[in-house]
């Protein structure tokens, strides 16, 4: 039995396949990059939502995210590498930012057809 583990366990270590797709792990990071999810403002699929509506001076305002399903990867990445108002700063890796940005996309391709 000893000697079928030995042989076993570095096939499980050193698979090439993963645990979870690339489009789950964007969907999980998606729902919680770092405690608070891009969903909770920007909407399930990134479509954009009001946040909050209040009064200020006796002016009804309101505060929502944009849609983030619709810019370009370029501009999707400078926006989540600069502080902005309202949002918190995530720092994300290249890789959790390409990740981000597929599961905003995933049904691009789908449209098109």
């Amino acid at each position: 039995m000893r000697y079928i583990l030995f042989l076993i366990l570095p096939m499980i270590l050193f698979s090439s396949s993963s645990f979870i797709t690339p489009l789950e792990y964007a969907s999980q990071l998606y729902k919680n990059p770092r405690g608070i999810g891009c969903g909770e403002c920007h909407g399930e699929y990134g479509e954009g939502m009001v946040i909050a509506e209040y009064m200020h001076k006796n002016e009804k305002k309101t505060f929502s995210a944009p849609a983030i399903n619709t810019i370009g990867f370029e501009e999707f990445y400078k926006v989540l590498n600069k502080r902005n108002k309202g949002m918190p700063r995530y720092f994300l890796t290249n890789g959790e930012i390409k990740a981000l940005y597929l599961y905003l996309h995933q049904n691009d391709k789908k449209k098109e057809k």
